[in-house]
């Protein structure tokens, strides 16, 4: 098979997340089989975070320093105001620069193919010209997520231009097919390790992995945890990643009277070692799509909790098989899961053996392998 020249795009490739260690294993997996890789993002990260120590790929940044929120003006005083005035053209000069640049590299292929990983990305591509590569627009979240935001909106206008758009679980997909989209297949997101052990899950240990966000509504599980372990002193959570919530986070532990019980374990490099550290792993977000830390879990042997948020997290988690899915919101319930994997030695090495076979052909060749049967799809 002769090499690709395969570009991806996404409007930060660099920070701490999902969707960018998805964008990034993608690159060096490809780029690993032979294939010219640039990723590239539109914006820099303010909190970058190295994926791969020796890419296989080349990675552009766009943007010269990362986006600064600025208030809307409210009145016409502050919308003639001189600084925000000189502020806009200043953002208008480096878009342009951005978009310019980016033709520039688009320019030194003659072919080949374009994968963007957000509504947001193709959005601000449409300035762009590249009519000599085939596009794929990605989409890392859920049907639910994107019809109560603008992303269906997005989805909706610019993915049927594309040759194809790729979700992460058929269930989303047969959704967006619904809407008109014709061109709409599934892709998972691939496994960013290789388990090099089982974890043996005597260790009394909770696992949550995350950014400290909002959004990933960790207060839900602090309470879960109170409430589950309260007659079981010797289990601990730790709460791996980094986040403006963080300081929240550990008064609500205090307060919930198991702060010494709690670690904030921040970012860690080798997540697979982290894992088989772990007896459980529980996700309590308000909304996910298909979260790698529930594939990553179940691929070293670690059952899972978690609401039952979409159909990617369906089917990472069999319910009753592999781990427990819990109606979304319900904080009592979810600790009954909590506590009946804490009781049951017995069940949770059964649904840990079960998680990791689950998982398996998510491992990142068989994904790869997907993405170039989609290819040559295309190219049929």
């Amino acid at each position: 098979m002769s090499p690709r020249n395969i570009f991806l795009v996404g409007i930060d490739v660099d920070s701490m997340g999902g969707s960018q260690r998805v964008m990034h294993t993608l690159a060096q997996g490809l780029g690993d089989r032979g294939h010219c890789v640039e990723l590239i993002g539109i914006r820099p990260s303010n909190e970058p975070h190295t994926y791969n120590v020796r890419p296989a790929y080349r990675h552009t940044t766009l943007y010269r320093e990362p986006p600064t929120s600025a208030r809307q003006a409210a009145t016409l005083a502050q919308r003639l105001d001189p600084t925000r005035i000189r502020r806009a053209r200043a953002g208008r000069r480096e878009r342009m620069r951005a978009r310019s640049l980016l033709a520039q590299r688009f320019a030194t292929v003659d072919d080949g193919y374009l994968i963007v990983g957000s509504p947001w990305a193709v959005d601000w591509l449409q300035a762009v010209e590249w009519p000599h590569l085939k596009g794929i627009g990605q989409y890392h979240e859920s049907f639910l997520q994107a019809h109560t935001s603008a992303n269906l909106g997005l989805i909706q206008r610019h993915y049927p231009t594309l040759e194809k758009s790729v979700f992460l679980s058929e269930g989303d997909a047969a959704e967006f097919r619904r809407r008109r989209l014709p061109n709409a297949e599934v892709v998972p997101n691939p496994l960013p390790f290789t388990p090099t052990g089982i974890a043996p899950l005597n260790t009394k240990r909770i696992g949550a992995v995350g950014r400290l966000e909002a959004v990933k509504r960790l207060d839900r599980l602090l309470q879960a945890f109170a409430m589950a372990a309260a007659d079981h002193p010797d289990w601990e959570l730790h709460i791996f990643g980094d986040g403006p919530q963080k300081a929240a986070l550990g008064e609500y532990a205090e307060r919930c009277g198991i702060a010494e019980r709690v670690y904030f374990r921040g970012r860690v490099q080798d997540m697979a070692t982290a894992y088989q550290e772990m007896s459980l792993v529980a996700l309590t977000s308000e909304r996910e799509g298909r979260p790698m830390a529930l594939a990553e879990a179940s691929a070293c042997g670690v059952p899972c909790i978690s609401y039952d948020l979409s159909g990617g997290v369906r089917e990472l988690v069999d319910h009753a098989r592999t781990g427990t899915l819990v109606q979304p919101g319900d904080t009592a319930a979810f600790a009954d899961a909590l506590r009946v994997l804490i009781e049951d030695d017995t069940r949770r090495e059964r649904y840990g053996r079960a998680a990791r076979e689950h998982v398996s052909t998510l491992a990142l060749p068989t994904v790869l392998d997907r993405w170039e049967s989609l290819f040559d799809q295309i190219e049929r």
